[in-house]
C-alpha cells in the first residue's frame, strides 16, 4: 500500500456455531471460531479480515489474537502488505491482517479489491457443496437436500467399506451431479486400493488429500484413474514446487498461506508448474469467503460453501443460487460506496464460467 499513515487495529474472536455438527476424518466440529481483525485510519477508511486458522497445525483464533497483539506497535505504525509478509509467518493471523489491508486500500483508493489485484470484474462461480463423513443414508439425504448443487464433495474418514458406501449412496441419490471426495489424510498407500477401484465406478472426478501431510512421496506410487488434489500437503508458496508432477490440483486456502497476497502468488506459480488450482476456505462467514471468491476467479475448481454451515452469517452476505456462489462487492472489499461492477451485475451480462472437468 502506498501510504504508511498510522492505523488503529481492533481484534475480536467470534464463536461462529454451526447449524449442525460437521464430521471429517479425525474431527467433528460444532463451531468454527474465527478472529476478526479491523484496521481503520484517521480518514474514516476501514478494512476487515476474518480467519479461522489451520486447526490441524494448532493455529487457532486465541493464538492468532496473541500473535497480532504482540505486533500491535509495528502494525499500527502503518504496516503495508509487503512488510506483513515478513512480520508474520503464513497462517490465520497473517490472513486476517492481509485481508484487512486489502479492503483498507480499496476504500482509500476507491477501487474494489478485484481491481487492485488486477483481476477482471468477478463472475459468479460454480461451487462444490460439502457433505460430512456421516452414515450413508444421511449422506444420501443430504445430497437430495442440496437440490441446487451441480458439484458435491464428500468427506471420507478412512474406513474404505464405509467410504465406498457413502459414495454409492450419494451417486444413487444424485445421478445428475459431479462428485469429488476428500479424505483429509485418512488413507495410506497400503489401504487405499479398494477406494481407488470404486472411484471410477461411481463417476468420482477428484480425490483430495488421500495421504498424510509429509507422505507426499507416496503419491508417486498411486495409480489413480481420477484427478488428485493436495490440500494439507500445500500450505504456502514454498511448498508448491515439491508437488509438481505428484498431483493435478492444489487447494489454495487463505488461512493456510496467510492471505490473499500470497494466494495470488501461489496461483501464478502453480500455473507455471503445470498445476491446476482449487480454492477453498476453513468454513467461516462471508467475510472469509469473499477474498477467496476473488482468488476463485483464477481457479478451475471452487469449494466455497463455508458460510452455508454457519448459524448466522454476515449482512450483506454471499448468495448461493443455482449451484453458483455470488459475491457482490458490498460483502467485502468494495470501494466504500463508489459504484463498481458487482458479481450480480456481472451475472446479468456474462455467462458463468464452466469449470473444466479434471
Amino acid at each position: 500500500m502506498p501510504s504508511r499513515a498510522r492505523l488503529q487495529m481492533s481484534l475480536a474472536i467470534e464463536p461462529l456455531p454451526l447449524k449442525a455438527p460437521f464430521a471429517i476424518a479425525g474431527h467433528r466440529f460444532e463451531a468454527m471460531p474465527a478472529l476478526v481483525a479491523t484496521l481503520s485510519d484517521d480518514d474514516g477508511h476501514r478494512g476487515r479480515g476474518e480467519a479461522c486458522g489451520v486447526y490441524y497445525l494448532d493455529d487457532h483464533p486465541a493464538s492468532m489474537h496473541a500473535a497480532l497483539e504482540a505486533r500491535r506497535e509495528a502494525i499500527e505504525a502503518g504496516i503495508d502488505r509487503a512488510a506483513l509478509q515478513t512480520l508474520l509467518p503464513p497462517g490465520g493471523a497473517r490472513n486476517a491482517l492481509d485481508c484487512a489491508l486489502w479492503e483498507l486500500q480499496a476504500q482509500r483508493e476507491r477501487r474494489p479489491v478485484w481491481a487492485l489485484a488486477g483481476l477482471a470484474p468477478p463472475r459468479p462461480l460454480p461451487t462444490a457443496f460439502t457433505l460430512g463423513a456421516d452414515a450413508p443414508a444421511q449422506v444420501a439425504a443430504g445430497a437430495r437436500a442440496l437440490a441446487q448443487a451441480r458439484l458435491l464433495k464428500l468427506k471420507l474418514d478412512g474406513d474404505a467399506e464405509l467410504d465406498i458406501a457413502r459414495i454409492a449412496a450419494a451417486r444413487a441419490a444424485r445421478p445428475d451431479v459431479r462428485l469429488m471426495v476428500d479424505a483429509n489424510q485418512a488413507y495410506t498407500l497400503q489401504r487405499i486400493a479398494p477406494l481407488i477401484a470404486a472411484l471410477a465406478d461411481h463417476r468420482v472426478e477428484l480425490l483430495e488429500q488421500p495421504f498424510a501431510r509429509g507422505r507426499e512421496a507416496d503419491l508417486d506410487a498411486l495409480d489413480c484413474p481420477v484427478a488428485v488434489a493436495a490440500d494439507e500437503s500445500v500450505q504456502g508458496l514454498d511448498e508448491l514446487d515439491a508437488l509438481a508432477g505428484r498431483c493435478d490440483f492444489v487447494n489454495l486456502k487463505l488461512d493456510k498461506c496467510g492471505g490473499l497476497t500470497e494466494a495470488l502468488a501461489m496461483a501464478a506459480r502453480a500455473r507455471a508448474l503445470g498445476l491446476r488450482c482449487m480454492v477453498g476456505n476453513m468454513l467461516g462467514t462471508s467475510w472469509a469467503a469473499a477474498p477467496a471468491f476473488a482468488l476463485g476467479q483464477l481457479c478451475e475448481l471452487v469449494d466455497l460453501d463455508g458460510p452455508s454451515f454457519i448459524q448466522t452469517d454476515r449482512s450483506p452476505a454471499v448468495v448461493y443460487r443455482d449451484g453458483l456462489i455470488h459475491c457482490p462487492d458490498e460483502v467485502w472489499g468494495g470501494a466504500g460506496g463508489v459504484a463498481s461492477r458487482s458479481a450480480a451485475d456481472a451475472a446479468a451480462s456474462t455467462p458463468p464460467p464452466q469449470v473444466p472437468r479434471p
